[in-house]
């Protein structure tokens, strides 16, 4: 009886697995998606920076980095929130490569050659459901800046 009533109280064990390296793009694209789409301007240019930002950071292919933005697009569009998309990064990658990661969603924001505050918002938002303290946040920026230059 007893055990009977913990099996009805307790929380269902769910399976839960680490994303695989395609998971994982896809949700890296995803968060570089909203952030193109946040100031209701998605630029031609961000997107090309979405795609030259997949083949340098994952290694893939131009066409695989464009089937991967296609991929990113129709789940940014069905997204609720940006959770979804960093609890899948969060465990998959370290600090360091998180950093990488957020380097990567300001060069898409810097491809227009303007930040607007909404996307500058939200790459905060980002940098904060990764775990990324301030000091972090500010230094790819200033790596994302310096790559530009």
């Amino acid at each position: 009886m007893i055990e009977s009533l913990k099996k009805l109280f307790s929380a269902p064990e769910t399976e839960h697995h680490k994303p695989d390296a395609r998971q994982l793009a896809i949700a890296a694209t995803a968060l570089m998606v909203q952030l193109s789409q946040v100031d209701n301007d998605e630029d031609e240019r961000e997107l090309q920076a979405i795609v030259d930002c997949a083949v340098n950071a994952q290694q893939v292919t131009r066409e695989e980095a464009k089937e991967i933005l296609n991929s990113a697009l129709e789940k940014a569009a069905d997204a609720t929130s940006l959770y979804e998309f960093t609890e899948q990064i969060n465990e998959s990658l370290d600090q360091e490569g998180k950093q990488a990661l957020l380097e990567n969603i300001w060069l898409v924001a810097l491809a227009d050659n303007r930040i607007d505050k909404y996307e500058e918002h939200l790459i905060r938002r980002i940098a904060d459901l990764l775990h990324l303290n301030h000091r972090e946040f500010m230094q790819a920026r200033y790596r994302a800046e310096s790559a530009r230059s």
